[in-house]
């Protein structure tokens, strides 16, 4: 075609056609990615012990994606004198995991299988959940990559061991990751207020390793200080709840609790660990978007998984 500017390929507007992430390619046969990036959904939220709704968490951050679709060339950030996220970073779609409904076990294992086709394919994984579990089968896909560090920004410890018999849902992840021998350590920040795990849970995770720290101790270090804790070296996995925000800009999900983090706090300290540490794995988790009306948790999410992305790629390009 060759008008209404159609002879230079088509506009594609924000809001026009299938929202993919990003509005990038769709790869529905996971033997066939060929990407630097894979998005995998899992939209499973049966492991949340109060509000459910992050199953449509990975849909309701697809769809806040596409605000940042714009153009072909990039996204230049003048503060920072860069280009992020040119089209040689090439990100792909993998669609959603199959979630069986009840079924906490098979819902994982598929997830799980999504992650391990992504690690298979060289691509960087991430994933958009769903509640907190899902970060299980997750860190399991991993048990083949060789020794990680898990870097978890989060309102909550998320750190039982069992209670009533429950060993894989959302208060069980970062245990789960601990007990894990490729796991080195944890670093859990922004951690604060009443939480779902008992005191006995911190000293047993402070005994396996993690350094834990609170969001106004954070604020007291400065970032810079933070990110210099992470261990030197240290391959990166990196989990963020976005109840880790305060939910007067994300109040969209199940345990909201308030004094949380500010955009540009997670922000500066994701783009910091991308300058010293390589990121081997993603995933975001707890959007629920039913209890956000104006959107704007959504599109927090998305844009901070496109930043992140984008610091993740300018450094390995730099290396």
């Amino acid at each position: 075609m060759t008008k209404h500017g159609y002879e230079a390929g088509r506009l594609n507007l924000p809001f026009v056609g299938i929202a993919t992430f990003a509005k990038k390619p769709y790869v529905a046969d996971w033997d066939t990615i060929d990407a630097d990036v894979a998005i995998l959904g899992a939209p499973f939220d049966a492991g949340t012990q109060f509000r459910a709704g992050a199953r449509f968490g990975p849909r309701g951050v697809r769809e806040a994606s596409t605000l940042f679709s714009f153009g072909h060339a990039g996204a230049y950030d003048h503060e920072d004198d860069a280009t992020y996220l040119p089209e040689s970073v090439r990100i792909i779609d993998m669609g959603d995991a199959d979630i069986i409904h009840t079924d906490t076990v098979n819902s994982h294992a598929n997830i799980e299988y999504g992650v391990r086709k992504a690690l298979a394919a060289g691509a960087l994984p991430v994933t958009i959940g769903g509640d907190h579990s899902i970060n299980i089968p997750c860190v399991n896909a991993f048990d083949d990559q060789g020794p990680i560090h898990i870097l978890q920004i989060d309102a909550h410890l998320d750190f039982v061991d069992e209670r009533h018999g429950v060993r894989n849902g959302h208060g069980n992840p970062m245990r789960r990751a601990a007990e894990k021998p490729y796991v080195t350590g944890l670093t859990q920040l922004g951690i604060r207020n009443v939480s779902s795990t008992a005191r006995e849970g911190y000293e047993a995770a402070r005994a396996m390793g993690s350094d834990i720290l609170s969001v106004r101790q954070i604020r007291a270090l400065g970032v810079a200080t933070v990110a210099e804790r992470v261990p030197k070296g240290a391959r990166l996995y990196v989990t963020i709840d976005i109840d880790a925000f305060c939910p007067s800009i994300a109040p969209g999900t199940g345990t909201p609790s308030h004094g949380g983090f500010l955009y540009y706090e997670v922000l500066e300290l994701l783009q910091a660990v991308a300058k010293t540490h390589e990121i081997i794995g993603i995933d975001l988790v707890e959007v629920a978007p039913d209890y956000d009306h104006s959107g704007s948790t959504t599109v927090l999410a998305a844009q901070l998984l496109m930043n992140f992305l984008g610091f993740i790629f300018y450094e390995r390009a730099k290396r």
